[in-house]
């Protein structure tokens, strides 16, 4: 069933793939920009462009847009990319997310019908670093360490705004919602291949933006995969919609604390 969608971070590279899948599967898709010069590039993809700023804007201005638009799914799909140092990943991956969150919940105190659900783009390894998969072989602890010297703030702000999300889920209240995570690996521009490797997930093993983009929009309708992280990497001959499938029949996750 074709349902309104809103991407957050709708200019990144990945949401501008996944606009694209939505729309093309007569999705009605909304794409919140920072600016208005970004709207040709939205429209391209058959999504209809929405300024507001993440950093700036407050909470309430979400909701609205969440209201205006029927949101059924919202995607978060922003993020600093490394761009203005520590402070900014935390304005955006951290605080622009706890942001989102107040907006989704807001969203029924305000006179919808119910909250939207959430399907926010995290990252793999995204954990507190006392906790190790059990999974986790020596090359992927090595691999871990790596990452974390090289992208600390990032992790760190990662690990806040999910740990944050799933708190939020263990109350019953009139303001909770349903959200997944997905846990993407290292991204590339190379043609997606349409399989992964989903939910635990070993290290190293980079994942192209358009399969991606592909879970993602696999993701829109499957409410059962509600409360979960999935950790998605490249390198098997998995179909991504069978690897999904098989892992959320699984009912696991790969979120540790």
């Amino acid at each position: 069933m074709a349902k309104n969608v809103v991407i957050v971070g709708g200019h990144g590279k990945i949401a501008l793939k996944l606009a694209t899948l939505l729309s093309q599967s007569s999705h009605k898709v909304y794409s919140i920009i920072r600016t208005s010069s970004q709207s040709p590039d939205i429209l391209a993809t058959g999504s209809t462009p929405i300024v507001l700023s993440l950093e700036d804007d407050s909470f309430e201005k979400f909701t609205q847009v969440f209201l205006e638009t029927q949101a059924d799914v919202v995607y978060f799909a922003a993020g600093a990319g490394g761009k203005g140092g520590e402070e900014r990943t935390r304005k955006v991956d951290y605080e622009g997310a706890v942001k989102i969150f107040d907006a989704i919940e807001n969203v029924a105190l305000e006179g919808g019908k119910k909250n939207p659900r959430l399907v926010l783009v995290s990252a793999i390894d995204v954990r507190d670093p006392e906790k190790i998969p059990e999974h986790y072989n020596e090359e992927d602890k090595l691999y871990s360490a790596k990452i974390r010297n090289a992208i600390g703030a990032y992790m760190h702000y990662k690990y806040e705004a999910d740990k944050n999300l799933i708190k939020r889920s263990q109350s019953d209240s009139d303001t909770s919602f349903k959200w997944t995570i997905l846990r993407p690996g290292t991204l590339t521009d190379v043609p997606g291949t349409g399989k992964a490797h989903v939910g635990k997930a070993h290290l190293g093993q980079p994942i192209s933006r358009d399969d991606v983009a592909l879970a993602l929009s696999l993701l829109v309708d499957r409410e059962d995969a509600a409360g979960r992280a999935i950790d998605l990497v490249g390198g098997v001959e998995t179909s991504i919609e069978q690897g999904l499938d098989a892992f959320i029949a699984s009912g696991a996750t790969d979120w540790l604390g």
